[in-house]
């Protein structure tokens, strides 16, 4: 019983629902030296930050220091693992130099540019290689912005009651920190916000037609999205992107890429045909699962360049 009792008490705290700090430990001594002045925003502040401050004793505790030995060690062991696994794996990739490898050979190229209309249905032969032949290359990066976001957004999102507590009104805050009584700027923002998210989503759209793509277009959607919050205000936007709406678009793009991605790579390496048309070249409707794959990136980027953006400026989105 005690056994099991130690072994739930570990994955509470590795979990984060059980606090050690508050339930196990008993409180110091205060003296004057650990008197300090208590923050004018102190509901802010929880009781593991208190602890923090010297109020309770973190020296003493025999299974905080068990729990942080095993932690660490088994961190050490993880990353030991890891790099044996990428050095075991290193050990079977060809000599640099290869006249065998892809890299080196011209079949790849080759292949591009003679069979790549034919197989991928786009005139442009970059979408057609990034988006079909190395559609998981690409699916790695759209993850790469996707797991960037939560980073930023773990380390930089405010709690409510921060922003509250700033200004005492929301309001109030907004004004300080935005420019939203500007009519210079928000006579120009809403001649040029339409034509900018028009031109993103024609890039989007037109990516296996011609230069551009999700990346580019995406990029284009998410400055038309800075240039908006920045002339019409925090608020505004929200009504129409708020942090909800966020986190639905970002999810539902990166979960149809690589659904979309998984279906057309698993009936290809079995000999079957996807039943995706690739439509007729040059046309809006056409490369295959190029053009929803270009419409999940472009979500995926216009949502990381505004969130970016809206984390580093305000701290909530």
């Amino acid at each position: 019983m005690k056994n099991q009792n130690e072994t739930n008490s570990f994955r509470g705290w590795y979990t984060g629902e059980h606090d050690l700090i508050l339930s196990n430990l008993s409180t110091q001594k205060v003296t004057e030296d650990h008197v300090k002045p208590e923050p004018s925003d102190k509901d802010i502040f929880d009781e593991s930050e208190k602890a923090l401050r010297g109020v309770y004793d973190t020296t003493s505790n025999r299974r905080l220091k068990s729990y942080n030995l095993l932690y660490q060690i088994s961190a050490v062991l993880f990353c030991i693992g890891l790099a044996f696994a990428l050095v075991y794996t290193v050990s079977y990739l060809p000599s640099v130099g290869d006249k065998d490898t892809p890299a080196n050979s011209s079949v790849v190229s080759e292949r591009y540019i003679e069979k790549g209309l034919e197989e991928t249905g786009a005139t442009n032969i970059v979408s057609g290689m990034i988006l079909t032949y190395r559609a998981f290359d690409t699916f790695g990066e759209t993850n790469v912005l996707f797991i960037s976001t939560i980073c930023v957004m773990i380390l930089l999102m405010l709690d409510e009651r921060i922003l509250h507590s700033r200004s005492g009104k929301e309001e109030e805050y907004e004004s300080k920190m935005e420019f939203i009584n500007d009519p210079i700027l928000q006579t120009v923002a809403k001649v040029l916000c339409p034509i900018i998210f028009l031109f993103g989503i024609y890039v989007v759209l037109n990516g296996q037609l011609s230069p551009g793509g999700g990346f580019s277009g995406g990029a284009i959607l998410g400055a038309g999205m800075i240039l908006y919050v920045n002339a019409f205000g925090i608020k505004k936007t929200q009504r129409f992107f708020n942090e909800s709406i966020y986190k639905v678009a970002k999810i539902t793009a990166l979960t149809l890429y690589g659904i979309i991605g998984s279906y057309f790579y698993i009936m290809g390496a079995n000999g079957l045909n996807n039943h995706i048309p690739l439509g007729t070249p040059g046309s809006i409707l056409s490369g295959g699962i190029i053009l929803p794959i270009d419409i999940a990136v472009g979500i995926e980027v216009a949502c990381t360049m505004y969130a970016f953006y809206a984390l580093f400026k305000r701290g909530g989105l």
